[in-house]
């Protein structure tokens, strides 16, 4: 049982989690039996009548509507996207920047979140790295902004070592300094409170994979209505303001709808939206407050297993700055691994070591046996050099 609510309770929804000690959230989120049944009604409906178009697109539109509601924000503001590395890529080329222009991005961030900007180097646009550091906030770009620099875009979380980065900080400094701010909310959307409008976003964008709980092929764009100058960079009947109601293209009307479907191609990942419609119940009756102060609760057991084996933890200990949720164990991924999956536990490597990545099912039984299988194998001391 948790302090914040009925982990075993939540636990029983997520077989994969009986099954195994999982620890790869960070990763994929194991299948939950709400998300699998809403799965599960959809391939029932397409087998049995060939599809309720129209049930469907009205389930999309509730999750729609969900999805607004859980990032504060209207439901003209979301548009669905195939992946966080989509969504990024709409924001780059959504923004009016031109040679000469410089975005700020922060060394050693997701390398798909700065190939979507990297890519604009053959419009002539700059991408400088700011260094990363175990805090980042708004001083940390400061002395890099010039009078080119037009954007600054940056993850919440980092995937590599559980940074929980200063957003808001960062989006007061470009409103201060009239700058776009794109920020990748992949590792952190589910697991910290997220509100799109207070962190000052022009784009917040994610995938649905990790904290949504759904599996991959899904993801999700805000889009700040207040800046309708920014259109997107392709074109589809469905982006349209007008959709020809004889599909039939006019040169002449091409008006970008002034919702953020004016991103959307059309033609959903229907069964992952109505997954994610039954995920967002669940994750909302929980609390994302109550899931986030429960997995920096399991951080905390872990931390103090690792200082008590003498194993140094990879990145921010504090809980101001680190992500609730991820945690990278300095052991060697490349000894460790195999290890751990031929005793039952799933870990990711990454770079400096072994991630481990709580979901809103771990308790502290996963932790102790995580610890268990490092004690009986042992580790020399030297593992905490920093």
């Amino acid at each position: 049982m948790s302090g914040h609510y009925d982990v075993d309770a939540v636990r029983k929804e997520f077989p994969a989690a009986e099954r195994m000690t999982y620890l790869d959230s960070g990763f994929q989120a194991p299948l939950s039996r709400p998300v699998k049944a809403a799965i599960d009604l959809f391939l029932r409906e397409g087998l049995e009548t060939a599809g309720p178009k129209s049930v469907w697109l009205d389930r999309v539109e509730q999750t729609r509507a969900k999805v607004a509601r859980f990032l504060g924000t209207s439901v003209d503001e979301i548009a669905f996207t195939k992946n966080t590395s989509e969504s990024m890529n709409i924001a780059a080329n959504a923004l009016p920047l031109r040679a000469g222009d410089n975005v700020l991005m922060v060394h050693g961030d997701h390398p798909n979140n700065a190939y979507a900007f990297l890519n604009l180097q053959r419009k002539g646009v700059e991408v400088r790295f700011v260094p990363m550091t175990e805090i980042v906030e708004a001083a940390s770009f400061r002395p890099h902004i010039d009078a080119s620099t037009r954007a600054i875009s940056m993850s919440h979380v980092t995937f590599h070592a559980g940074h929980c980065f200063d957003i808001e900080s960062i989006g007061a400094l470009c409103a201060e300094q009239k700058l776009h701010f794109v920020v990748d909310v992949m590792q952190a959307i589910g697991i910290v409170p997220i509100d799109a409008k207070a962190i000052g976003a022009t784009f917040v964008g994610s995938g649905s994979h990790k904290g949504l709980l759904v599996p991959q092929g899904l993801g999700l764009l805000y889009w700040n209505s207040a800046q309708a100058e920014l259109a997107p960079a392709y074109l589809a009947a469905a982006s349209l303001a007008e959709i020809p109601g004889d599909l039939i293209a006019r040169p002449d009307r091409l008006v970008p709808a002034p919702s953020a479907r004016r991103f959307e191609l059309g033609n959903f990942n229907i069964p992952a939206i109505h997954a994610l419609g039954a995920a967002l119940d669940m994750i909302e009756q929980i609390g994302v407050a109550n899931i986030q102060n429960h997995c920096f609760d399991l951080g905390d057991h872990l931390i103090a297993e690792l200082d008590a084996l003498d194993i140094r933890l990879v990145g921010p200990r504090d809980r101001k700055h680190r992500a609730p949720h991820i945690y990278v164990i300095a052991l060697p991924a490349a000894d460790w691994l195999g290890y751990f999956e031929e005793n039952g536990v799933r870990v990711s490597p990454e770079r400096d070591g072994i991630r481990v990545s709580f979901g809103m099912f771990n308790t502290s039984r996963d932790v102790d046996r995580l610890v268990e299988l490092i004690r009986r194998r042992g580790v020399k001391t030297s593992s905490r050099a920093a």
